[in-house]
């Protein structure tokens, strides 16, 4: 078994989608995830809070430095991620593309070193 992030980017800028649409998204995830659950490849995942939450910390000459704000400026932000344990890259991307259809958003499918 090996260990993927599957990644789930939000645009920034924007509101907070429909009660509606956000019932139904929420409703998804938490099916996806029993079923990760069951499956025995549920790991940990997280929604974040939005960007401007975060604080940087950066080494600058033997000093670190400690911003607000996220590292980078950007279109998009990671807004969540869930950690799955499965048998290959084709069975995360699997989780991945329901993830994608649940979410609406674009999800970056990664594999941990090791």
């Amino acid at each position: 078994m090996a260990q993927y992030l599957l990644s789930i980017y939000q645009p920034t800028g924007e509101g907070l989608p429909e009660p509606e649409f956000l019932d139904r998204v929420m409703r998804d995830l938490g099916a996806i995830r029993r079923e990760l659950e069951a499956a025995g490849s549920w790991v940990f995942g997280q929604g974040l809070h939005a960007p401007d939450t975060a604080t940087v910390l950066r080494p600058d000459h033997g000093e670190v430095l400690v911003t607000d704000g996220p590292f980078v400026e950007g279109k998009e932000y990671l807004g969540g991620f869930t950690i799955v344990d499965v048998p290959d890259l084709d069975a995360a991307l699997e989780w991945g593309r329901r993830y994608a259809l649940a979410t609406t958003l674009p999800i970056e499918v990664r594999p941990f070193q090791g």
